[in-house]
Order: C-alpha cells, then structure tokens, then sequence
C-alpha cells in the first residue's frame, strides 16, 4: 500500500497484486466509519462507473449527485475528478485537466484517530 503513495496514476496490477492489495486494503476500511473518495477518470462516466463499483464492491450506500453539482456530459472530452463523501451522501464532479487516473480512498474514524489514512491511487477498475 504504501508504495502508492505519492503516484499521480494508478499503476496497472496483475491478479495476484490485486489480490495482494485488497488484503491489506479490507482491514484498514473495517477500522474506519465512513470515506470520502476521489476519482481521477477521462471521462464523467468512466469516473461514475468507477464508483459504483467502489460502492457495490465495498458494500456502501450509493450516493447521489450534488443538487448544486453540474455534471458533465458522458460525451464530453476531457478528464475529471469525482469527490464523495459518505458523510453528506452526495459526490460532486468537475472537468479537470492534468490530473493522473485512479481512486483515492480516505478512512474516517473519529473514534481511532489512528485508523485514519487515505489509500491509493488504485486502478479505475480495482473494484468491478
């Protein structure tokens, strides 16, 4: 896990390095209450797609589109970043040039300050 720290994208994983990572990765989710994430994607659909596996993978309530969030078109050209919070239950997109691909998952626990970190960049498809 740590040697994704620092990386602008996610690298590409073989089967046994994504296995690898989700084992080291289940833990550290169990210990926090709630996430936030971030999603660097080529595209609005490429970034929603790779949150709703997050969520279906990760067992997580589905959130909903900021009512103040103007989303791209799935058409449109052009990278973006996604930003959830499990908190409010609502994620937000823009268009967003010069950014890398991946996930990044922040941990909340405001119960064990020391479960907190944020894990990632992980593959668009670490999830599905």
């Amino acid at each position: 896990m740590q040697e994704l720290r620092g990386l602008r994208t996610a690298p590409e994983l073989d089967g046994d390095q994504r296995g690898q990572l989700m084992l080291e990765l289940e833990p550290r989710l169990a210990g926090c209450a709630w996430f936030t994430i971030g999603i660097m994607a080529p595209s609005s659909a490429g970034a929603i797609t790779a949150l709703r596996a997050t969520e279906a993978r990760l067992h997580w309530s589905a959130l909903e589109a900021s009512p103040a969030a103007e989303i791209p078109s799935p058409q449109g050209a052009g990278p973006v970043f996604l930003k959830g919070n499990q908190s409010t239950g609502q994620f937000s997109l823009r268009q967003e040039d010069g950014l890398g691909t991946g996930i990044l998952i922040t941990g909340h626990a405001p119960a064990n300050p020391d479960a907190e970190d944020t894990w990632g960049p992980l593959p668009l498809d670490f999830f599905s």
